[in-house]
């Protein structure tokens, strides 16, 4: 092995010295790749392909302005800009193309126009003319949201609001000069103050606007918002209103004489006017357009509007349609318009794939891969069953023949034992060891208190294993590692088994390794980073910590994660969703595990989903913390090994290795092979300096070299890559069965097929027609659903499981078991948190967990990707698209919008399908379906919505997933239907769901148990019905939406979102349609799912009553067939091929049952 290491690093080296000129050399290029490459390099890369072409008289959410002399009125529509005569008529458009152009203000002289547009990859004030043809930007950078600009009366300033980040944030007034300047905030304290929509006193001596705490709440109680004024000579700031219902969106009169504002009246909102003299208020146009003070308001609380010049009135948007609204009280008159649109829309990302059903399939993932210490074998997990191969290339074999949970290999220091962990539900797991040295033997259990085992190590002497323990009793009941256990204890076990000795607390400890020295035990804490501590717990020293990128104002973090059994892992329910993290200060990202290297003088950080070295300073005192963001630039050497993603990061014996995997495939990253190959690079860099006689380009290639030092993502080096290849058994049901006399609703355009026979031959639908027209086997089993109604299985387009168990798995998820019992048979997770459900989806696949087909995006990409260019994106995708399997991927506000659409054009290249985050929202969502994304998930916040958004989703072939148990813009669904069903009552559900969360979801609603403070709300409260209207709209214009049931309430849940879909009037077959056939070409899976047809796959729903009839018949399940396995939908119980009981779940009848003690009813009186 060392001989083939060292001619192999001889060839390395000779290829990367001979590769070096060509990366200082410019090489004669294609045009056609020329072209491609000056593209990626654009402020705005993506190029439109098609076109929305559509006529309209109504528009959604436009901001208006009118000129100062009164003859002309300019708006936004889908992101770009029109003028309009005040009398009406056919607007003209002045800017065009992906950009998203918003917000227009006229200058007080009326010769220019102010607007937000994120043409240089981000949001920046422009100004243009009338006709768009002088055009400039003002500020600077592409790292913030803006909106609401508006100048100056003088004419030589722009006030707007600023985020700290292009995610959002709570937003601060600044103002910049219209000749240039880096700006100036006008308001930071306190810091988690948000500043919308400035508007000048006739004077322009007061700033009027509306402030909130914080950028936004979900469940949100009134008010939110309401109206300061900003003294512009003295900095003072003053509220100036108090409304239950907001204030937001002021505007003052030219005259100086009113105010209007917005504000919530019951559940519409207002327009008020006040006479700034007296004082005195009244209502001057209700209701009017929705307003979005429950989302993020990207472009204000309401759309711009404006005073006309003589004060008499104001002109507005409201309806869909420009109104002009004099401030007397008289009749509103409208000013009418069509639009002739002509929306650029990116190219389409569309792709469809079969559903693979062959006998035998390739594991998905290895976890917890460690070489031996010799480098010649390597043990890892798959399918949570052990496995042991010879290196670089042997065949994978099981270490033992148990039907347990295998997890978390270690070797010990010989190289002859591999310890690991096992872990079976309502039984726990115990530490065992097996020898896997050629000699034959079973595996020896080594602890006698069974309980969840983790973080396995064995020290440098081999005599003894380090490992946390954690009691399983709460894993029992709750059915997962969603709640509190804080009992983990960091214990060791003799090698050879003996007595288990407790060392102490682990207090957040986790990662447990060894360096050379035996005395002290090394481990991983989120809170203090890399640490060691003695055998006995004292003398913990802290080592270093290790951070990345500081995020975005929005404090998005790089990864959802779901609480864990294991304390270490608890956090708070706001922890669960980025888009709940809390406002203030920005952090770095820290680092999720830490180890140290034999050698001590080293570390492996993996930070978000890269691996990165870092060298460790022997300092004491002050623990040092290293950020890795810019790699070249670290305040101590440091490398970043991963430029597509990495994890399981461990240590070769001898330090100068790492190892780790990545879905199948494993790595071994040679430090010094990196810094030989780094060394010529460099050296080839300078070479070519030193030729070359210009000042700026020498210091262009020095800065080169600078990066090249820490950043090998860019440099010749790659790692040695191996695919590890475990086959296993795919569950396949076999023989063939008809389903006789029911009523199919095949989702096959609008068929309906009555008294159907429909024959299932193994998986697939091999016959469908009225009685006696299909040709039945003789040999087929005769199923009689006469009267009942059948339709495909559902299809959960946005599916989270809340939360599956991450690294100790359960034998069978109890969220899988609820969501194939109601029926939905295929699930797609739009992101995952963890790269588990590779694991998970590969269990289900065996048969060893019944659920549902599982899809998913895997872990989505977040703002810590950083994306600096098109490359970047590509590498970010090939992680999905080649090692991960996904078909797809969530772009989770990843940053903006030239990053977003980086990822777009990198997703169609590798032929991934994405889907994107909503994020409460309205401007991301419009702009996700302009760069023509597949998907939005969660409901645009803003209502009404009219044809010009349907149009535009459905020339772009983007599915909304609108998730209205979640709903953005207004009280959650969920609170609706725990309000109006008893699902304390409900025996089906309490089959398949632990208590515990029945309890926790439907005992109690409110502060401290949600995400919101809010509850319990009013019935007319609820924005669902309105947001299911747009569905409506959707699905009669042609466009296409996705059932989601966000995973609220496993299986129930899913028949919830169902009908407060239907709550806006969609045809009960239609809404079936999107349950069925337009979730599956959503998820691009329509050849084998969504309707019943020959030749696909037989997933299907028996029901006992008609859902045409009445919608919620959804929920009359009789069976549920998945692949040709036929199962009773209230017991999963299988009824065909094989006629047997579902395993009796250990969380199952916790309920006490009259104990010996308690309080009993007295006999005989009171």
């Amino acid at each position: 092995m060392r001989t083939r290491s060292l001619r192999d690093l001889r060839h390395l080296f000779l290829s990367a010295a001979l590769l070096v000129p060509s990366l200082v050399v410019a090489q004669p290029t294609p045009k056609a790749d020329s072209a491609k490459a000056d593209a990626a390099k654009k402020d705005l890369p993506l190029v439109a392909a098609r076109t929305a072409r559509f006529s309209t008289t109504k528009a959604t959410w436009m901001s208006l302005d009118v000129s100062p002399d009164g003859q002309t009125i300019v708006f936004d529509f889908l992101g770009d800009l029109y003028t309009l005569p005040i009398a009406g008529g056919t607007p003209t458009r002045f800017t065009g193309g992906l950009a998203f152009d918003a917000q227009p203000r006229f200058s007080p002289d009326g010769k220019r126009i102010a607007f937000v547009s994120d043409r240089s990859g981000g949001d920046n004030v422009w100004i243009t003319t009338l006709d768009g043809k002088d055009t400039t930007q003002v500020t600077k950078g592409n790292d913030a949201l803006i909106l609401s600009p508006e100048w100056t009366p003088d004419g030589k300033y722009i006030v707007a609001s600023r985020s700290g980040g292009p995610l959002g944030g709570a937003a601060k007034l600044w103002m910049w000069h219209v000749d240039g300047g880096s700006g100036i905030q006008l308001i930071s304290q306190p810091a988690t103050i948000k500043t919308l929509g400035a508007a000048f006193s006739a004077d322009g001596k007061q700033i009027w606007f509306a402030s909130r705490t914080g950028d936004w709440e979900y469940n949100a109680i009134l008010p939110q918002y309401q109206l300061n004024v900003y003294d512009r000579a003295t900095g003072e700031r003053h509220v100036v209103s108090a409304r239950y219902g907001s204030a937001f969106r002021p505007a003052l009169s030219p005259d100086g004489k009113y105010l209007v504002y917005g504000t919530r009246h019951d559940t519409e909102t207002a327009l008020r006017i006040r006479d700034l003299q007296s004082g005195d208020e009244r209502w001057l146009a209700y209701p009017v357009q929705r307003d979005d003070q429950e989302s993020r308001a990207p472009l204000d609380v309401l759309p711009g509007y404006s005073f006309m010049p003589d004060s008499k009135s104001i002109v507005v948007s409201y309806g869909g349609e420009i109104w002009r609204v004099p401030v007397d009280g008289s009749a509103a008159a409208k000013i009418p318009f069509r639009i002739d649109a002509d929306v650029a829309v990116g190219p389409e990302v569309k792709f469809a794939w079969s559903v693979n059903d062959s006998a035998m399939f390739t594991a998905r993932q290895i976890r917890g891969a460690v070489p031996s210490p010799d480098g010649s074998r390597l043990a890892f997990t798959a399918v949570d069953r052990l496995y042991v191969m010879d290196l670089p290339a042997g065949t994978p074999r099981r270490v033992t023949s148990m039907d347990v949970g295998e997890q978390m290999p270690t070797w010990s220091p010989d190289g002859k034992t591999v310890a690991f962990a096992t872990f079976a539900d309502g039984e726990g797991g115990h530490v065992y060891s097996a020898r896997v040295d050629g000699k034959v033997t079973p595996p020896k259990r080594l602890t006698t208190h069974a309980a969840i085992y983790s973080d396995l190590a064995f020290d440098p002497t081999g005599r003894r294993i380090v490992a946390s323990m954690t009691n399983a009793r709460d894993l029992v009941i709750l059915g997962t590692g969603g709640g509190g256990v804080y009992d983990e204890q960091v214990v060791w076990v003799p090698a050879d088994g003996g007595a288990m000795q407790v060392i102490g607390a682990a207090n957040g400890r986790s990662g447990f390794h060894f360096t050379r020295d035996s005395t002290r035990i090394f481990a991983f804490s989120r809170a203090k980073g890399l640490l060691s501590f003695r055998w006995d717990n004292t003398d913990e020293k802290a080592i270093v910590k290790i951070v990345g990128p500081v995020p975005p104002s929005a404090n998005v973090p790089e990864k959802q994660r779901g609480v864990r059994v294991f304390s270490r892992e608890m956090m708070s329910h706001s922890d669960l969703d980025p888009t709940l993290a809390l406002e203030g200060a920005p952090q770095p990202q820290p680092a999720s595990t830490i180890r140290m290297a034999p050698t001590g003088d080293q570390a492996v950080a993996e930070v978000g989903n890269d691996l990165y070295v870092v060298t460790v300073p022997p300092v004491s005192g002050q623990v040092p913390t290293i950020n890795i963001a810019m790699p070249a630039s670290a305040s101590f050497p440091a490398r970043r090994l991963t430029d597509v993603a990495g994890e399981f990061a461990t240590w070769s014996a001898d330090g100068r290795t790492v190892h780790y995997s990545l879905a199948n495939a494993y790595f071994v990253y040679d430090l010094d092979r990196a810094k030989v190959v780094d060394d010529s690079l460099k050296a080839a860099l300078r070479a070519r300096a030193g030729l070359s006689d210009s000042a700026k380009k020498l210091l262009a290639v020095s800065d080169s070299v600078k990066k090249a030092a820490g950043d090998t993502t860019k440099s010749g080096y790659k790692p040695y890559e191996v695919r590890v290849v475990v086959r296993v058994p795919r569950d396949r049901a076999t023989g063939t069965v008809v389903l006789r006399g029911g009523r199919a609703l095949t989702m096959k355009g609008q068929e309906i097929i009555d008294d159907a026979d429909i024959v299932i031959t193994d998986r697939r639908i091999v016959g469908i027609g009225r009685r006696g027209t299909v040709t039945i086997p003789a040999e087929a089993k005769v199923i009689d659903v006469t009267g009942k109604t059948i339709t495909p299985g559902f299809v959960d387009t946005h599916y989270h499981a809340q939360w599956l168990q991450e690294n100790i798995h359960t034998s069978q998820a109890w969220q899988y078991l609820a969501t194939l019992a109601y029926g939905v048979t295929t699930t797609r997770d739009p992101q995952t948190s963890s790269t588990d459900i590779l694991t998970y989806t590969d269990r289900v696949e065996t048969g060893g967990m019944l659920g549902p087909r599982v899809y998913s995006t895997g872990p989505g990409v977040f703002w810590a990707e950083a994306i600096k260019d098109l490359d970047q994106a590509r590498s970010i995708m090939r992680r999905y698209a080649q090692y991960y399997d996904t078909k797809t991927l969530k772009m989770y506000m990843t940053g903006n919008r030239q990053q977003r659409q980086w990822v777009i054009m990198a997703a169609k290249e590798l032929g991934i399908m994405p889907t994107t985050e909503g994020g409460l929202d309205f401007k991301l969502d419009l702009t996700h379906a302009i760069d023509g994304y597949p998907g939005v998930e969660h409901a645009l916040p803003i209502t009404p919505m009219y044809g010009d958004v349907v149009e535009l989703f459905k020339a772009s072939q983007t599915t909304n997933s609108p998730t209205l148990l979640v709903s953005y813009g207004g009280p959650w669904g969920e609170n609706f239907f725990y309000t109006h069903e008893n699902i304390q009552g409900d025996t089906k559900l309490a089959h398949f769901m632990p208590e515990a969360w029945i309890d926790a979801k439907s005992r109690r609603q409110g502060a401290g148990t949600g995400p919101g403070p809010g509850g319990w709300f009013r019935e007319d409260e609820y924005v669902f019905p309105k947001h299911a209207d747009f569905v409506r709209r959707m699905i009669d214009g042609g466009a296409r939406v996705g059932v989601g049931s966000h995973g609220q309430l496993q299986g129930l849940g899913y028949h919830w979102e169902m009908w407060a879909m239907a709550s806006g009037g969609i045809k009960n077959y239609d809404m079936l349609r999107v349950a069925t056939i337009y979730g599956a070409e959503a998820i691009g899976l329509q050849h084998d799912l969504g309707s019943l047809e020959v030749g696909k796959l037989a997933d299907l729903l028996v029901m006992d009553a008609d859902p045409l009839v009445n919608i919620r018949n959804t929920n009359t399940l009789r069976f549920v067939m998945k692949g040709g396995r036929l199962y009773e939908a209230n017991t999963l119980n299988e009824a065909w091929p094989a006629v047997r009981a579902l395993k009796a779940q250990p969380w199952q009848n916790l309920s006490p049952v009259k104990p010996a003690a308690g309080i009993r009813a007295s006999e005989g009186g009171r």
